[in-house]
């Protein structure tokens, strides 16, 4: 409905990335559970970075529309990474013709900064932080114990 290619490779790239952003902010909600006393806490740490993810993955505010100093926390954004696969997996390599006689492509690479060549890296970051988020939670699951006697 919104325009996706009816390929086997686009769909993949589509099932990869969703399925690595649902594991990797369940492994997220995990460890912040695992990290905090209680859950109470936990729901107030989550959801006050879900709010900074939000305003910094490019979605509200394209990353060369980001100030300068504020970049490092767009590639540290895990919502950045998803969104970057999204976009550039499914239009990515569109040569169709805007109204603005530019290219798909080549707007996604000058508003957004996005390029369909850089889909490998951003796989592997899925990847990592699939690992990251779970090796966290692991590790403070077993390290911290906030039990009282």
């Amino acid at each position: 409905m919104i325009g996706f290619d009816w390929t086997v490779a686009k769909f993949c790239w589509y099932v990869f990335f969703q399925f690595c952003s649902l594991l990797y902010m369940t492994y997220y909600g995990m460890m912040t559970v695992a990290i905090t006393p209680n859950a109470n806490i936990a729901a107030i740490i989550a959801a006050s970075f879900y709010g900074i993810f939000n305003l910094f993955s490019g979605f509200i505010i394209p990353r060369p529309r980001i100030p300068v100093w504020w970049r490092w926390y767009y590639w540290g954004n895990p919502l950045a990474w998803t969104i970057y696969g999204m976009v550039a997996s499914q239009f990515g390599d569109f040569d169709d013709m805007l109204t603005s006689e530019e290219t798909v492509k080549g707007y996604l690479d000058r508003y957004y900064g996005y390029k369909h060549s850089f889909l490998g890296p951003v796989a592997g970051v899925h990847v990592g932080l699939i690992l990251f988020f779970g090796f966290i939670f692991a590790y403070c699951i077993r390290a911290f114990n906030f039990q009282k006697r």
